[in-house]
C-alpha cells in the first residue's frame, strides 16, 4: 500500500461509516415519523372517536400484537423490581396469558432485574398478602384464555392502589365490548386485535388503551422510542372488523352458550369451562363485571384414549384446528393434558379442549362434534 493509499484510508473508513450513520438516521426518521405517526390509514384507526369508544380507552398505541405487555411494563421507569401475574404454562411458554408474556417477563425483565411473582387467578383480595414495596405492576387476563377462570377485578385494583401499584389487564376475549376496565379500575389495558376486532384471521395487530391522559403519554412515549408500528395492511383489516364487530360477536356469544349447554349434558363430558354458564364457579363474578361473553371456551373429556380424542379431532369437518381464535370460522386446539401451574393445581379427568365458535349456524356446529363424540367412543 502506498503513503497515499494508507492516508485516504482513515478518511474511507470514516465516509463509511458516516453514510452508515447517516442511513440508519433516515431509516429510523422513515419508521418514527412516516411509518408510525403519518400513515393515514393508522391515524383513521387511532382517532376515531366511535372505535374508541367501543374499545372504552382514551388513547391507544397501535402495534404487532404479543407486543402489548413490553409497551405498557415500558410506558413507566418503575423504581420497584417485582411485576406479579397468574400461571398456567403449558406448550412450550404458551400460558393462559400469552407465550410473548412469559418470555417477556421470565427473560427480558430478568436481564433487567425485575423478577415475576405467579399468582392463583381466583385470589381476588388475597393479592395484597403478595404485594411488597418492590411490586410495580399486578397483569390479569380475565377471564383466562385457556381454562377461563375470571379474576375478582375490583378486589384486585384495590389492592393494588392501595400499595401504589399499577394495574394492566388483558381484555382481549370481551373484545372490550362486555368488560370497560377503566371503569373497574384498572391503568392499562391490552388487547390482541388480530382476534375480534379483525375478525377475519388476516391480521396482525395489538393495541395498549389507557385510562388517563398521563397513562395515554407515557404509553405513546414508550411506542415510539421503541420504534414499534402496525403495519398498514393490518391497520386496514382491522379497520374493516371493526365495523361488524359487535354483531359478529354477540352472534358467536349466543351461538358458543348454546353449544356449550349441549356439551355439559354429553355424556363424554366431563367439565365446561364457560364464566357464562350458571355452572360455572366464576358466573356471580363474570355477571356482576360483564355484559356479554365471546365465543370462546373450553370443555374437559372424561378419561379416553388419547388415540380415540385424536380420532376424534381429526374426524371434525367444520371446526378447523387452530391455536387462534376470534376470527368467523370456528376452531378447536387440544390444551396439554400435563399442563404446568405454578401458583394453582390443574386437574383434569381427561383431555382439555378449547373451542372458538365461529358465525356457523350452532346446530351445524353441534351436529359435527355429536359425529365427533361418537368416533370417540368407537
Amino acid at each position: 500500500m502506498t503513503k497515499a493509499q494508507t492516508a485516504r484510508a482513515p478518511a474511507n473508513r470514516h465516509a463509511v461509516l458516516g453514510l452508515l450513520f447517516l442511513v440508519y438516521t433516515f431509516n429510523f426518521i422513515d419508521r418514527q415519523i412516516i411509518g408510525i405517526l403519518a400513515h393515514p390509514i393508522q391515524e383513521a384507526l387511532q382517532i376515531d372517536d366511535a372505535q374508541m369508544g367501543l374499545l372504552g380507552g382514551l388513547a391507544f398505541a397501535m402495534l404487532y400484537t404479543g407486543l402489548g405487555i413490553p409497551v405498557a411494563w415500558l410506558a413507566d421507569r418503575w423504581s420497584r423490581t417485582w411485576i406479579m401475574t397468574i400461571a398456567l404454562t403449558l406448550w412450550s411458554g404458551f400460558t393462559a396469558l400469552c407465550g410473548f408474556t412469559t418470555t417477556f417477563t421470565q427473560l427480558f425483565l430478568a436481564r433487567m432485574g425485575v423478577g415475576t411473582r405467579f399468582y392463583d387467578p381466583r385470589i381476588g383480595a388475597g393479592i395484597a398478602d403478595l404485594i411488597t414495596d418492590k411490586t410495580s405492576a399486578i397483569f390479569l387476563e380475565s377471564p383466562g384464555s385457556l381454562t377461563f377462570e375470571v379474576q375478582d377485578v375490583p378486589a384486585i385494583v384495590a389492592a393494588a392502589r392501595a400499595r401504589g401499584v399499577t394495574t394492566i389487564l388483558d381484555n382481549t376475549w370481551s373484545a372490550g365490548l362486555y368488560l370497560k376496565p377503566f371503569t373497574l379500575g384498572v391503568d392499562i389495558s391490552v388487547q390482541a386485535l388480530s382476534k375480534y376486532q379483525g375478525g377475519h384471521n388476516d391480521a396482525f395487530m395489538g393495541a395498549v388503551l389507557s385510562a388517563t391522559p398521563e397513562w395515554a403519554a407515557r404509553v405513546r412515549q414508550a411506542y415510539k422510542e421503541l420504534g414499534l408500528f402496525a403495519s398498514p395492511d393490518d391497520s386496514y383489516l382491522v379497520l374493516r372488523g371493526m365495523r361488524s364487530l359487535a354483531v359478529r360477536v354477540e352472534r358467536q356469544g349466543v351461538s358458543a352458550l348454546k353449544i356449550a349447554q349441549w356439551l355439559e349434558a354429553r355424556p363424554e363430558v366431563a367439565r365446561v369451562h364457560y364464566p357464562a354458564l350458571a355452572s360455572s364457579p366464576d358466573h356471580v363474578l363474570w355477571k356482576r363485571d360483564f355484559s356479554g361473553a365471546s365465543g370462546v371456551f373450553a370443555f374437559t373429556l372424561k378419561a379416553a384414549p388419547e388415540e380415540r380424542v385424536t380420532a376424534m379431532l381429526e374426524g371434525l369437518g367444520l371446526f378447523a384446528m387452530g391455536f387462534s381464535w376470534g376470527g368467523y370460522e370456528s376452531l378447536i386446539v387440544p390444551i396439554d393434558k400435563n399442563m404446568v401451574r405454578t401458583a394453582a393445581p390443574w386437574k383434569a379427568e381427561g383431555q382439555t379442549i378449547r373451542l372458538s365458535v365461529g358465525l356457523e349456524h350452532p346446530d351445524d356446529l353441534i351436529a359435527d362434534l355429536e359425529q365427533a363424540f361418537a368416533v370417540l367412543r368407537e
